[in-house]
């Protein structure tokens, strides 16, 4: 072949080879070829990896804005409301969430802020164009300090920060916007209902869009984030106290510290679900308050479990103390029995089925902390027995370790314990399925 060169080269090992020379034209082709696919591979990564379900609020977010510019567009509306339909585009930017609770109580937070301040703003006005004069802007001024100190004061109050807030804010920015409007505006009636009907069509659309198009519920958000702290729990016990690992082996990060930072999160979701409406099995005067007791219940474990882990974790140092050996399997089956128990409560949550081994559970968590007990009593005793011997520094360190590690188990066995106590409540409250001790949750 013409086109072809071959050279043979003798190498050290005395064989063969052929180099073929290619074009560089080629060359950069095929390199192109190469971005161009691994361009696309990075794109389908990230569509792979992102979650479906923001995929689609970001899609719902888009139509809502596409149908309130539409209803913008229309002129039978921009005749009757003006400039003032622009504010159903700013509602929609505005108030559409993830979730279908969070949308409708912003919404009704914002509804509820517009018709107050503005009717109260409307009155302000009038007041002012019947004083007239200098004392218009002296009424206006003194209603606006009024009004905008003691809402201000009332977003510094707890309660009223956590579920009114934005509807607060609200109240402030329209009382402002209407009184000021007054000075300039003769048909200031007017001008405040066309505003409110405009938030009320863009609130309208916002609230149809996220209950009805693939609805995110906050009580199913809720639901589910509950019991993946089981999860987390069960799983952080059982490295915690897996016999590997008390002999000293590396650890991973604890499991216990997205349970410890979800009390805000916990919360925001339990107050969208009191809004939302009847869906699945979460009704109306859903016990929600529950599922937030059950998770600072959870929390506290967690705290408990990451000392436990930091009581481990100072044992890397030192050797391993007999005493500890003695009391391992004790610790290995109390590990065992707190999987188990919070892997069947995770379940009980998940299917909404009542906890029928209530009682014997009880029993088995607490005939462990007994002997529990009693090994915190022999290892205190042995602990002054090697101090009064005058035993080397590690003994005595290892021996404090060990009182601390098991008075952490029976802690954790306590809170267990409450726990179980306090899903069988929510099973009654919230009406789980009863099953028999056959059945697995």
């Amino acid at each position: 072949m013409d086109s072809i060169t071959e050279t043979r080269t003798k190498p050290h090992d005395c064989r063969d080879s052929v180099v073929i020379p290619v074009d560089d034209t080629e060359i950069l082709i095929i390199e192109k070829k190469r971005k161009g696919w691994r361009c696309l591979h990075y794109v389908a990564q990230v569509i792979q990896v992102a979650d479906y379900k923001r995929l689609v609020h970001a899609m719902k977010f888009g139509l809502a804005l596409v149908l309130v510019s539409l209803l913008y567009m229309l002129e039978a509306v921009h005749d009757k409301l003006g400039d003032n339909a622009m504010w159903a585009v700013m509602t929609v930017v505005v108030v559409f969430e993830y979730t279908a609770g969070a949308t409708v109580t912003k919404g009704l937070n914002r509804l509820v802020g517009t018709i107050l301040g503005g009717g109260l703003g409307s009155l302000v006005a009038i007041i002012a164009q019947e004083i007239g004069g200098v004392g218009k802007a002296v009424i206006i001024g003194i209603s606006i300090f009024i009004f905008g100190a003691a809402a201000t004061y009332l977003r510094t109050i707890a309660n009223i920060k956590k579920k009114y807030d934005y509807g607060v804010l609200i109240f402030i920015l329209t009382l402002s916007l209407v009184s000021i409007s007054g000075v300039r505006v003769d048909e200031i009636i007017q001008v405040a209902s066309a505003r409110l009907s405009s938030i009320c069509m863009g609130f309208g659309i916002c609230a149809l869009v996220s209950l009805f198009i693939f609805p995110v519920w906050a009580g199913d958000e809720l639901h589910s984030s509950l019991a993946s702290k089981f999860n987390s729990i069960a799983h952080s016990i059982e490295d915690c106290m897996n016999s590997k690992k008390m002999m000293g082996e590396a650890r991973k990060p604890s499991n216990c510290l997205s349970v410890l930072s979800s009390k805000s999160m916990d919360e925001s979701l339990a107050n969208f679900a009191k809004w939302e409406p009847w869906h699945g099995r979460f009704g109306f005067y859903y016990p929600w308050n529950k599922y937030l007791q059950i998770a600072g219940h959870l929390r506290e474990l967690a705290a408990c479990i990451t000392s436990a882990e930091g009581q481990l974790k100072a044992k890397q140092e030192i050797s391993i103390n007999p005493l500890l050996l003695s009391i391992k399997e004790q610790c290995e089956a109390t590990s065992l029995l707190l999987v188990n128990t919070m892997t069947q409560l995770r379940d009980c949550i998940i299917y909404m089925k009542q906890f029928p081994r209530q009682e014997l559970v009880l029993e088995e968590l607490q005939a462990r902390r007994v002997q529990l007990s009693s090994h915190i009593q022999v290892s205190s005793l042995a602990l002054t027995i090697n101090q009064s011997a005058g035993s080397e520094n590690g003994m005595k360190g290892s021996g404090v370790r060990i009182v601390i590690q098991v008075f952490l188990l029976v802690e954790i066995l306590d809170k267990v314990e409450l726990l179980v106590k306090e899903v069988k409540e929510l099973g009654i409250s919230a009406g789980f399925v009863n099953q028999t001790l056959d059945d697995k949750c």
